[in-house]
This record gives structure tokens, sequence and C-alpha cells, in this order.
């Protein structure tokens, strides 16, 4: 079997995080577990928070995270990539410096070349170390579709972090990345593979998709906290709205969104008038729409792409000043993000959304 004609996205059933369960389905399962209590637990997962928080003895704390998904591109290195940033991620939405991680496989040994899995840990090894990070070690299985991931470690003060329960009314929201990920790539695992290599119609927008879904959140996360931001998430498998609707409800607050702010990937659009829409983009649209108060003129484009699955998203931040807010969001423009205002923490039914145009 020639590496090189391989479309690792064929021997999945879908891409990246957006093969993951829906919200509907997650609180469904969620709901019947018993709560996990120890004093020494400082953010569990009641709030839907992107990682756990574990006291030290020495008043700092440890911030624990696992992600593993399927392929999202067929480039084996692109993949381990993408999938060792997203794992990182988390630890970086919290407000934590990631230390070590253990890596997951799941190979169908009898149908994939074993080689392929060794690019795809040997690209995630290097991601992590960019990220500053080290993969100690992990577990490979033979599965019936390939897998990877990494279950991260990292550390943090306590009296500084980002949590979903600390957004307050009159924050600004700031995006950090733009949407169109999961839309992209499954545009990208319907067509000819033409279509995505250079010269072909995708390959602009493709080539944009990676850069952003290898761009490290930690820069953003630090900048964030310089600037007095203690509300966050990141922005992946359950997509803006429903990710934005965690750190509502956690807070007991609603937002407006402003929907001509909302950054996009150049030309995703393209996919949108195709109607090439992941199966997790349309159960994320299902289960967030009744708490949307949508104003005229914003159609059902609009709301996929708020609500498409994103792979290694950006982050979602709630900044107590506005000022403080366009401070950084200049910052990470100077630095290379296509970070935006996208909105504003409110009073009102806690978790309701109220999507506006720009003139509305």
């Amino acid at each position: 079997m020639d590496a090189d004609t391989i479309r690792l996205t064929a021997y999945s059933h879908g891409a990246g995080c957006a093969c993951k369960l829906s919200p509907t389905e997650l609180s469904e399962v969620m709901g019947g577990l018993t709560p996990a209590r120890s004093p020494d637990l400082l953010v569990g997962r009641e709030h839907g928070d992107d990682a756990l928080v574990w006291r030290r003895p020495d008043g700092r704390a440890l911030v624990a995270t696992v992600d593993v998904f399927t392929p999202i591109v067929d480039d084996a290195t692109t993949w381990g990539r993408i999938a060792a940033v997203n794992a990182g991620s988390d630890v970086f939405a919290m407000g934590g410096r990631p230390l070590f991680a253990l890596a997951f496989a799941a190979w169908p040994r009898e149908r994939l070349p074993l080689g392929l899995l060794a690019e795809v840990l040997e690209a995630g090894q290097h991601a992590a170390a960019d990220g500053g990070w080290v993969v100690a070690g992990g577990h490979t299985i033979d599965g019936a579709e390939p897998l990877y991931g990494q279950a991260v470690i990292g550390e943090l003060d306590p009296e500084r972090m980002l949590v979903n329960a600390a957004a307050r009314p009159g924050d600004t929201l700031v995006l950090t990345k733009p949407l169109g990920t999961g839309l992209l790539t499954t545009a990208v695992k319907r067509r000819d593979p033409a279509a995505h290599r250079p010269g072909g119609e995708l390959a602009p927008l493709y080539d944009a998709a990676v850069h952003e879904m290898t761009r490290s959140n930690g820069p953003a996360a630090l900048a964030a906290l310089d600037h007095g931001t203690r509300a966050g998430t990141d922005v992946t498998g359950f997509g803006l709205l429903n990710h934005l609707r965690e750190l509502l409800l956690a807070s007991g607050v609603s937002a407006r969104l402003d929907v001509d702010a909302v950054p996009r990937l150049p030309g995703i659009e393209q996919v949108l008038a195709r109607g090439e829409v992941p199966g997790g983009t349309q159960r994320n649209l299902a289960h967030v729409r009744g708490h949307l108060d949508v104003a005229d003129g914003i159609g059902e484009p609009d709301l996929v792409l708020l609500a498409d699955a994103q792979t290694s998203g950006g982050l979602l931040l709630a900044v107590p000043d506005a000022a403080a807010a366009d401070d950084l969001v200049a910052e990470l423009r100077d630095g290379g993000h296509t970070a935006a205002v996208v909105g504003a923490v409110e009073d009102g039914d806690a978790g309701r959304v109220r999507l506006r145009r720009a003139s509305t």
C-alpha cells in the first residue's frame, strides 16, 4: 500500500472533533453519572470546563485533560500536529501551562501501514515540544478506525485561571480564531483530493484552516490573563454557540453575539453554499436553536457557521473591561491571530444568546 495515496479520512466516520457525541447526547450520558467529590478538586465537570483542576499542597494546582479524535485530514503528519495542538489547548484554555502528556492511538493494523502511525505519533511529539510540553509515554490499541490524541497534564495558579463560571454582565466577548474548520474538513473528506491540493479550488481555504488548527492558543491565553480576563473556554466540537452557552449557564448570564463581527475562514462561504455540513454541526445547531433569539436578516448559513464543530479552535473570552478587550484584540492581531470583539455578556435568562447584525 502506497502511503502517499492513502486517504486517512476515508477510514473514519467523522472528521476531527465533529466525530464526538453531540451536546444533547453527552448531557444524557453525564446526567446519570455520580459527581466526583474532593476538597482538592477545584474545577470538576459540573460547569463543562475544558479541563479538571486539582489543588497541590504547595498552593498551586494541576490541570488535566484528554482529547482524542479521528483523522481530520489525509496527511498523517498534519493530523498528528493538529491533534496534539488541540489536546494542549484545553490546558491553555484554563490559563495553565502544559507539562507532559500521554499519547493514545487506535490503529486498524491490518488495513493501514504501521509506518503511518509512527508519522502521526512523531508529529504529535514535535507539536507538543513546540507548545512547551513533553510526550512521555502512551498507549496504543488495534482499533476499527484510526484515533489519536493526548492526555495532557499542566499546572496553573488557582488565583489566575480561566473558567466558565466567571463571566459577568458587561464583559466583552472576544474570539481569537476564525470559524469554519468543520465545514472545510467535511468538504475535504467528500471531494476529490485534488480539490485541496496546490492549485485546487479548496487549496487556499485548506491551507488557512490547517494554519489555524496548528496555531497554539498558549499566547492568546497568556495575553488574556494579563488583560484581566477570568472567564473563557476554547471553541471545539460543540461549536461557538454551544461553548458560549456553557459559559453563560455556568455564570448565570446571557449574551449578545454580533454575527457580522465573528471571524470566519476566508472563502468558507463557497462550502456553505454547497451545503457540505458535518453531522456534528447539524446536531450542535439542533441542540442550541431553542436558546437563540435571532434578529431579522440572520439566515440559516449564519447559524450553521456559528454552530460549526471546530477542531483546535480559538479561545472565547469574557474580558471585564471594554478597553482591555480592544487592547487584547490589537495585541493578538499584531501577533498574527485573527481575533475580534464579537459581543457582550448581559443580564437575562441564563444561557440565552441574542444574535444580531451590526445594524440591529
